[in-house]
């Protein structure tokens, strides 16, 4: 399905889900900007904003400057980390003053912050990104809020540690909770489709396509069966998450919380889908989104580029 072409300005361009994010404007045919932090000459982000003609540089705080920028784009994309997830309030701010933006998506894609709680340290997290979307009710911006679930790339590393051949895997709990694990380039096409879309106008996408609805013990077994290898298991009881969460420091204790509230609980399948939500593979059928038993297989072949696990986040 083919919408106007706009001019789509993204903050957090150079980032993991922004990189993405800018390909898959770009490739719709959308005239697309990045807002990024003033670039400096050894700075190698640059390298990533080689695709674009026009990018903007500048501080968050400064509010002169995003209204300036603001006023030539119509829909805003956010994929800021989550730092810096509480800085969007300048930006809302900031469209508003600007009086120009038809659509605003902003950033907070993994689980359904309106649907779910977690422990202590992901629910921090989920509380910035119901802050983040109540502020933008308030004020009245159109907007689309997008619940992306789990990168598939991201995690496929994470859990399954492809390129060993000799390792052994963690399983969370029981295995058997369901996750949905999406490919990085689908989440960023549905992101782009959805913000042009006037379908989705002020509405929640949630990206839960059926296959890619999986457990632990399933994607360990998928690999197995591809690879033709054992993969010996290591369980790790969900009271160990739980002490971690309560033991380590800040920000060491944010991603036990999320592996629990993902593949213990199973969060991101807890719930039903209503008619008021929009689930971007049925409002998009004609888009071929990549399955995660496909998303296997290309690990197979020509594995993706392995993510920094550093930037850990849901």
């Amino acid at each position: 399905m083919a919408f106007e072409k706009s001019k789509i300005l993204i903050f957090g361009a150079t980032g993991y889900l922004g990189t993405y994010l800018v390909k898959a404007s770009l490739s719709m045919g959308h005239e697309t900007y990045a807002y990024t932090r003033p670039l400096t000459p050894n700075d190698n982000n640059s390298s990533k904003l080689q695709l674009l003609k026009e990018f903007e540089s500048g501080e968050l705080d400064d509010h002169e400057k995003l209204v300036s920028v603001l006023r030539q784009v119509e829909v805003v994309i956010s994929a800021l980390p989550i730092p810096q997830y509480l800085k969007q309030l300048n930006i809302i701010q900031a469209m508003k003053d600007a009086g120009t933006i038809k659509r605003f998506v902003p950033s907070e894609y993994g689980n359904e912050a309106d649907r779910v709680t977690a422990l202590p340290p992901f629910e921090a997290m989920l509380s910035n990104k119901r802050k983040i979307r109540r502020a933008t009710e308030a004020v009245g911006l159109s907007y689309t809020f997008i619940s992306a679930n789990s990168f598939g790339v991201y995690f496929v590393n994470y859990l399954l540690h492809p390129e060993e051949k000799d390792h052994q895997v963690v399983i969370y709990g029981s295995g058997e909770a369901k996750a949905v694990l999406n490919y990085e380039e689908d989440v960023a096409t549905y992101i782009v489709m959805a913000a042009t879309d006037p379908r989705a106008a002020n509405r929640l996408v949630i990206i839960r396509p059926p296959d890619n609805v999986v457990s632990q013990l399933e994607l360990i077994s998928s690999w197995e069966k591809k690879t033709g290898r054992n993969i010996k298991r290591v369980h790790v009881p969900e009271e160990e998450i739980i002490k971690q969460t309560e033991t380590l420091p800040s920000p060491e204790n944010v991603p036990p919380a999320i592996l629990h509230s993902i593949f213990v609980k199973g969060d991101q399948t807890s719930f039903e889908l209503t008619e008021e939500d929009l689930e971007a593979s049925e409002l998009y059928p004609e888009y071929k989104y990549t399955s995660i038993d496909r998303l296997l297989d290309v690990f197979l072949v020509k594995p993706p580029s392995k993510p920094k696990l550093a930037s850990f986040g849901a």
